[in-house]
């Protein structure tokens, strides 16, 4: 699976997700993160990495 591919899917379940009380996510396509901002105030890096078998 191709890293982008990975990321554009996390991006649609953190954002589409009715668990989360999601404000905002931007994100970082250099440095393959996303800061997940939430409506209470607390904010989420997350980082995504490819690991090669």
């Amino acid at each position: 699976m191709d890293l982008n591919f990975f990321k554009d899917i996390l991006f649609d379940l953190i954002n589409e997700s009715d668990a989360l009380d999601v404000a905002d996510i931007q994100s970082d396509d250099r440095a393959n993160t996303f800061l997940v901002l939430m409506k209470d105030g607390t904010a989420f890096s997350v980082h995504v990495t490819k690991i090669e078998s």
